[in-house]
């Protein structure tokens, strides 16, 4: 039988390409080496590109030397056109509706035609440093919206739950445009202290009926409080937030006026129904409003460029000293005299020191 005339024929397949020539292998090679410059990335960033604002918070973050510098100047060339935003920082503890509560909100402010950035930091494992980095998913619509921009990045080792290069981020975000900058930390109890050291307008969350109501009259988190939402307030909850308001109001006003002359409000919301929403906008504007009139704005944020310089002075030290490799190396001989008990951490700390 002629093996053309069979079903089975089979016919001639395409021929094996070549494998990619040495000028294709380089031109691929240059093309994936060549970076963007300094100059490319602002003017792309001025032009609120996202993409370029995406990429320039990824080099701030980067533990890379060369990330880093390129970060620097980057950050150095955006800094004429920040500063023009609100930055709202929102903390509480985890299960109160944080996520929930900042899509409401920057949906309300979106609507108006306000620009929302979203800093969202997630909580990093302290066993293998991973994070799941799920703020996108939660915050459904408003990561859809073209006037917000989410930007989940992990809190990794940063104190308080707070991820480190967040105060670099936030400059970037107000040269791409956005004037509402809203930070959400991880609320695990001390990042209270860092997120106020960045915001204009500190707010916290709390569940009422969740035995949650005594930890709002400490004192620390009533004088950075600038105010208390009780969040989840529907249903048959509903008259569990207004006794906690009741409460938490009193507690309130049991401390002097803030050097901001501002009395902290306490408001119920129910973030999942968009109620309670408007009036949380509109106590910030009174509260700008205010600051601004007075004057303690401009005091505040001179202030926190203070702690922002020291922090980043600190911060510059410890990287440092820990990179120096004669330290490297001393490092791991003192910790083998501590393992045979022929020193103590403090002797060996000082030697280091010393060094």
């Amino acid at each position: 039988m002629n093996k053309k005339s069979s079903a089975l024929h089979e016919k001639d397949g395409v021929s094996k390409p070549e494998t990619t020539s040495k000028t294709s292998a380089e031109k691929i090679k240059l093309s994936r080496a060549k970076q963007n410059s300094v100059k490319e990335y602002v003017a792309k960033i001025l032009d609120r590109n996202i993409t370029f604002l995406s990429k320039a918070i990824t080099l701030v973050e980067s533990t890379n030397v060369k990330h880093q510098q390129k970060a620097n100047e980057i950050l150095e060339q955006c800094l004429p056109f920040a500063n023009k935003s609100i930055r709202i920082g929102i903390t509480g503890v985890p299960g109160v509706g944080k996520s929930t509560f900042i899509e409401s909100f920057g949906k309300h402010l979106t609507s108006q035609g306000k620009k929302v950035a979203v800093l969202a930091v997630d909580p990093s494992s302290s066993v293998n440093k991973g994070s799941i980095l799920g703020d996108k998913t939660r915050m459904e619509e408003l990561v859809t919206d073209k006037n917000a921009f989410i930007r989940p990045s992990p809190s990794g080792t940063s104190l308080g739950g707070v991820a480190q290069k967040t105060r670099e981020s936030i400059i970037l975000c107000e040269a791409a445009g956005f004037d509402t900058i809203i930070i959400e930390t991880v609320g695990v109890g001390q990042s209270e202290t860092v997120v106020h050291s960045m915001v204009d307008f500190f707010l916290l969350l709390k569940l009422a009926g969740a035995g949650d109501e005594l930890q709002g009259i400490k004192r620390g988190i009533i004088e950075m409080a600038d105010a208390i939402v009780i969040n989840k307030a529907d249903g048959e909850n509903e008259r569990n937030a207004k006794i906690a308001k009741v409460e938490f109001n009193r507690a309130l006003h049991l401390y002097p006026l803030k050097e901001s002359k501002w009395q902290p409000k306490v408001l119920t919301a129910s973030a999942l129904h968009n109620c309670g929403i408007a009036e949380i906008d509109k106590m910030i504007t009174d509260y700008i409003f205010l600051t601004k009139e007075n004057n303690y704005f401009n005091t505040k944020r001179n202030e926190q460029n203070k702690f922002w310089l020291l922090s980043t002075i600190n911060q510059q030290l410890k990287d440092n000293f820990y990179n120096n490799m004669l330290i490297k190396t001393a490092l791991q001989e003192e910790i083998k005299k501590l393992e045979n008990e022929q020193t103590t951490p403090f002797s060996a700390a000082n030697r280091l020191l010393n060094l």
